[in-house]
């Protein structure tokens, strides 16, 4: 003890790691029994849950659009309900804590980490997500675009995890609402026609995908055959390049590198090489005679130029010839 100005001070120890771990993990077991309590003597109310889910995610077009996803893989377009979807269940489901942070970045990947743990039921899930960070030339992103990266892996991490927890019968009846919601009113052949040009139009003035594609997108042979499936397929995959969980690359890369892609591109470009050569080349004209030049035949012992017709000599220009 010391006396300093009449006081006395006491010197304490400094509390040990152990003893810190200890006092934080106090305060938060603390925390979650408050919330436990609280989630079990205010239980949710499904019905409610699924009302407000509807009524939020088909308050607009734009809205219900965010709520699916679509991504290539092996080729095919994998559809599903998004990370806004999610958002909006885990805010009506209630009684749920949920979170998604990067926990590391290594030389070639971020990966993130999900938790959704529903308190009124104590049950808990944790999803990993990895994400490469580096082109297609092996170069590894900037920093910028590591930052980028590591929010698209949270975001799927988060979904993924708010998925499991919550029951699929919701999350359906949800998402299919929203599909619903998208596509509209396509009961006629026009109002069909109208959104499927526009879907086209928008691929192509956006990511310059072009109009056949955009049908090997969708798995037809033609474009009269994209129906209101297509369209909300169109649409997810429309979010999905938003949100950046995808690139146009990663999309188009299955058809555009496919040997019929390959071969088509090669007649394309003969096609147009004999069309430019065809334009070019002047046209030939005949010369005066010609069918006469024609006829005429040499005599191989004397050197006279005969025609074919009578066989008689024609007379060279200098007579000693």
């Amino acid at each position: 003890m010391e006396d300093i100005k009449g006081y006395e001070v006491a010197r304490l120890q400094d509390p040990s790691p152990l003893q810190l771990v200890e006092t934080i993990d106090s305060a938060e077991r603390a925390n979650i029994d408050i919330q436990v309590s609280t989630a079990r003597a205010y239980p949710r109310n499904l019905s409610r849950c699924i009302n407000n889910s509807i009524a939020i995610a088909t308050m607009d077009r734009e809205t219900a659009q965010t709520c699916g996803y679509a991504l290539p893989r092996g080729g095919k377009p994998i559809t599903g309900p998004s990370v806004h979807l999610a958002k909006i269940i885990a805010q009506q489901y209630g009684n749920l804590r949920a979170e998604a942070r990067v926990v590391n970045v290594t030389g070639t990947q971020v990966i993130s980490r999900g938790m959704a743990w529903d308190l009124e039921n104590n049950f808990a899930v944790a999803f990993e997500v990895r994400r490469s960070i580096l082109t297609s030339k092996g170069a590894r992103f900037s920093e910028d675009m590591i930052t980028v990266t590591g929010n698209a892996a949270n975001a799927i991490a988060y979904r993924n995890a708010i998925f499991t927890v919550v029951p699929k019968a919701i999350t359906d009846k949800v998402y299919k609402a929203a599909q619903e919601c998208i596509t509209g009113d396509l009961s006629d052949e026009t109002k069909l026609i109208k959104r499927r040009d526009g879907a086209i139009k928008y691929f192509n003035d956006q990511y310059g995908i072009t109009e056949e594609e955009v049908v090997m997108l969708c798995g037809k042979q033609t474009v009269n055959q994209i129906g209101v499936d297509e369209i909300a397929l169109l649409l997810g995959i429309q979010q999905s390049l938003k949100d950046g969980d995808t690139t146009v690359d990663e999309v188009m890369s299955p058809y555009r590198n496919s040997k019929e892609a390959k071969s088509s591109r090669l007649t394309e470009m003969a096609s147009r090489a004999a069309a430019a050569k065809g334009a070019k080349k002047p046209t030939a004209k005949p010369a005066e005679g010609s069918e006469d030049a024609a006829k005429e035949t040499v005599d191989k012992e004397t050197g006279e130029v005969k025609t074919a017709d009578n066989g008689e000599p024609m007379q060279a220009p200098n007579p000693q010839i």
